[in-house]
């Protein structure tokens, strides 16, 4: 039986509610897959479903699950059933899915909950949820340093399960202030009677819960980390960052930049999912660029309307103007992407020196782009529209100018919106596109007045 086939036989399982016979399926399926599978059936369904299972296996598959989709489950599980799986989760799980309930709902849940687990997803949920702080786990291994290594990795067998990684080991001090690592390969080829802090790698790499996200991401990618320690604001060690969480955040971070570019995100930055948001946010969230393109197109369109008298002389050129002003618009989008980009890793800062470097490598590039396109235009325009050699250098140069254009106001635009302290991408792929709507009107009619002017007087 394929991947596939087992899927497909999950769903109808639960379906069908043969519950024995899905679990013994499921056994071999991953909880992405099955959670992919799950996700479309309806709700009182998946309840079920994770009834059947045991809290372990439930809270990894309830993780894969959208945000959106954990949210109204929560709320339809009654309150011992929310509180077993709450608990079974991770601990940077369990505060994100506790932002995610309401006033009432939170009340309801926090008594049912063990006071330990209750404090630290409160203190956890207590951090914006760009900070570090929001995504730190609090499950790690750790141990003193005047520990034995046998001691340790006996510390390591019994917390193995409850720990989100066990490759590295942390030497704390009694208050909780980090002294060294150790790894776990460290640790299996160490002397059974040597010390922690004998063997540990003394000041290691450190976060600040109260630091931003794209800060820790960085530096896991940096220094090539399994996890990445999180100290509070009196440097005591409070959890650690996993890579993989990393590589969510990362996989979160380009979704809402590119929503943002695309002109989608929403006021307070969310998510904005196609499958369960709100029509109503749906709406208010893609309205406000369509107005304003809208508003935009409009006048686009006035100064089109107003060169009248030279459309009616050559009315070839109305064939050219949306490829003109069309290839503009692209070349600005992809060199404002690669400089947001760029801007994000690290790569280039907001500082004259880097938009002057960037700009001496964007310009023979550009300039390189016009030639091409405008080339390839003038040979297709020659050959589909068989026009004169005055329309047809008025078209390959507007092609050629516009491209350039482009280029530079879409590199340009990032570090204007960093200048003014906003985020980048929220000068996003539609208004680079607008711009160059109304900029390559001017500049295709400027060049089809200086070389075509002359047509005007003598008709």
């Amino acid at each position: 039986m394929t991947r596939k086939d087992i899927l497909l036989s999950l769903r109808e399982l639960s379906l069908d509610r043969h519950f024995h016979a899905f679990l013994e399926t499921a056994e071999n399926i991953h909880p992405s897959d099955m959670a992919e599978k799950l996700a479309v059936l309806p709700r009182p369904v998946m309840l079920d479903v994770l009834k059947s299972l045991d809290d372990e296996t439930a809270a990894a598959l309830f993780c894969y699950f959208s945000e959106e989709l954990q949210a109204a489950l929560f709320h339809d599980m009654d309150q011992s059933e929310a509180a077993r799986l709450l608990q079974s989760l991770p601990s940077d799980e369990r505060a994100d899915i506790y932002g995610l309930l309401d006033a009432q709902a939170r009340r309801d849940l926090l008594p049912s909950l063990e006071k330990e687990i209750r404090d630290d997803m409160l203190k956890l949920a207590a951090f914006p949820e760009e900070s570090t702080g929001s995504a730190t786990t609090s499950e790690y291994i750790s141990v003193h340093a005047e520990t034995r290594v046998a001691a340790a990795l006996k510390t390591v067998w019994t917390a193995a399960r409850g720990s989100e990684t066990i490759y590295i080991v942390y030497v704390l001090d009694e208050e909780k202030h980090l002294l060294g690592t150790v790894s776990l390969r460290e640790l299996l080829l160490a002397d059974d009677d040597a010390t922690m802090e004998s063997i540990m790698r003394r000041r290691p790499v450190s976060v600040r819960a109260s630091w931003p996200r794209s800060r820790s991401t960085e530096m896991i990618r940096r220094y090539d980390l399994l996890a990445l320690p999180v100290m509070d604001e009196d440097n005591k060690m409070m959890g650690i960052i996993t890579v993989d969480d990393a590589m969510d955040m990362e996989k979160e971070q380009d979704a809402a930049q590119l929503a943002r570019f695309g002109g989608t995100a929403t006021a307070d930055d969310t998510d904005l999912d196609i499958l369960h948001s709100p029509l109503a946010v749906m709406f208010k969230v893609r309205v406000f660029w369509l107005l304003f393109l809208t508003v935009f197109g409009v006048i686009t369109s006035s100064f089109v309307a107003a060169q009248e008298e030279i459309l009616s002389k050559v009315i070839v050129l109305a064939a050219f103007i949306a490829p003109i002003v069309d290839m503009g618009g692209n070349t600005g989008s992809q060199s404002a992407t690669l400089v947001i980009r760029a801007m994000a890793v690290g790569d280039v800062k907001l500082c004259f020196a880097d938009m002057r470097r960037v700009l001496r490598r964007e310009l023979p590039v550009a300039c390189t782009l016009g030639l091409t396109v405008a080339v390839l235009e003038g040979v297709l325009a020659w050959f589909s529209k068989g026009i004169g050699l005055d329309v047809l250098i008025t078209v390959s140069l507007s092609m050629f100018v516009c491209t350039m254009a482009g280029g530079v106001i879409g590199l340009v635009l990032p570090f204007l919106a960093r200048r003014m302290g906003t985020d980048p991408a929220t000068l996003s792929s539609p208004l680079i596109t607008s711009i160059m709507d109304l900029l390559g009107v001017f500049i295709y009619f400027s060049f089809a007045y200086l070389f075509l002017g002359d047509m005007l007087t003598a008709l």
